[in-house]
Order: structure tokens, then C-alpha cells, then sequence
């Protein structure tokens, strides 16, 4: 019953696609530098958090792009590719469309998993943070020592830049993940609004090794490049 479960809701992930998404995805391959983009690049997330299609799904449909892939991408080509004026009247066409963007119909009774879509919207906590950003900060956590989670250190000073916001911020949060820390067993009460989503970045990653937080965090920072 699980697996059944399991299938169904990957089903109806497939069926959020629809053919005439390829010129959204065409439009954002031919932006410059032309070329594959990367999965988290904000280009892509801000096209999946439209699509509401996960950045992965969209990556995998780009690569059909690159690759003429299917006669129906190659028709889009050869009509849209060298005429990028054209292509942005049928894309502008296509989300002037009244109800694009909303799927909700294709999910009406079926469990959805909106992760991807949650670690890129604003903390209600704090507005200027995202999900994201916190693991992009877990990670420095985890590559600084207490005594070097300071404004004046170097790598907060350079998350900091890269987030587009103070190293007092990316301080704030260390120090909370210090508390998430079962290792330091810091016993004190935090009041900061900024436990319960810590807490919750740091539970979904408690069973990955420094090193795939790493990873994970490089591929979120293409966002904010």
C-alpha cells in the first residue's frame, strides 16, 4: 500500500507537465550565457516555484533541450531559437493565460511533498532568511569552531555577501545552531524566533556527514551567485 502510495504521487508530479512549458524552459536556456544552467541557478528556481515542477524535473527537461532530444523539441528549435523576439511574444502569451502557474487541479486529493518551494520562501520569523539560507549558513556552522562564530571572522563576512545580508544575521543563526548543537550540550533558553526553523534545518540534515551538507549547501549557493 505504501509503494502504491508512493507511485501514485509521482504520477501526478508528471502530469504538472505541460508541452507548452518548453518555451519557458527554451527561453531560460537561450538566456545568456546560452547553455545548460545550473539546477539551483535563481533562473531555474524562480521557473520551478512558477511551474511549481522541482528544479531537478526542470534540469532533467533542459538536458532534453541541449540534446534535440524528442522531434517536438526539435520543431520548437528550429521555430524559436534564432528568433528570440518571437519566442518572448509566445512566453508572454503563455503566462498571460488566465490560471498559469496554478496546478492545483492536478493535485486536488493527492499528497504533495513542497519542500523545495518552502526552502526558497521568506521565514515568517524572519523575512530577510530563507530555509535555504540556513542550510547554507549549517554548513559554515560546521566548518567554524564557537570562538570563531564572529561578524569580524572571514567566512561569515563572505556568507554574509554572498546572502545579501549583515554578518550580524549569519551570527544570529550560528549561535542558534549552537543551541540545536547536541554535541555542546548548551542547556540555556534561547527566545530567538529563529529556534524553531533552525531546529528544523538541523533535524533534516542530522543524518548527512559535514561533507554532503557541503554539497548540498554549494548547490544552493548558486542561487545567490
Amino acid at each position: 500500500m505504501h509503494g502504491e502510495k508512493k507511485h501514485f504521487r509521482y504520477m501526478a508530479k508528471n502530469t504538472a507537465w505541460h508541452d507548452d512549458y518548453w518555451l519557458l524552459l527554451m527561453q531560460a536556456y537561450l538566456t545568456k550565457p546560452v547553455g545548460l544552467k545550473p539546477v539551483y541557478s535563481r533562473i531555474m528556481v524562480d521557473l520551478s516555484l512558477e511551474l511549481h515542477i522541482t528544479p531537478q524535473a526542470l534540469g532533467k527537461r533542459m538536458k532534453q533541450i541541449a540534446q534535440l532530444s524528442t522531434p517536438r523539441i526539435e520543431r520548437i528549435w528550429k521555430t524559436y531559437s534564432s528568433n528570440p523576439k518571437r519566442l518572448e511574444r509566445a512566453v508572454g502569451l503563455l503566462r498571460s493565460m488566465k490560471g498559469f502557474g496554478q496546478e492545483s487541479e492536478f493535485y486536488e486529493g493527492v499528497e504533495t511533498v513542497e519542500t523545495f518551494e518552502r526552502d526558497f520562501r521568506p521565514l515568517q520569523e524572519e523575512p530577510c532568511l530563507m530555509p535555504v539560507m540556513l542550510i547554507i549558513i549549517l554548513d559554515l556552522y560546521f566548518q567554524l569552531t564557537p570562538a570563531t562564530m564572529v561578524e569580524q571572522t572571514p567566512e561569515v563576512k563572505k556568507t554574509a555577501k554572498l546572502l545579501d545580508i549583515k554578518p550580524e544575521t549569519v551570527v544570529q543563526v550560528l549561535d542558534v545552531f549552537q543551541i540545536c548543537d547536541p554535541y555542546l550540550q548548551r542547556s540555556e533558553i534561547t527566545l530567538s524566533p529563529l529556534l524553531a526553523p533552525c531546529q528544523n534545518v538541523w533535524q533534516r540534515m542530522a543524518d548527512k556527514e559535514p561533507e554532503q551538507i557541503n554539497d548540498i549547501a554549494m548547490e544552493y549557493a548558486q542561487y545567490f551567485s
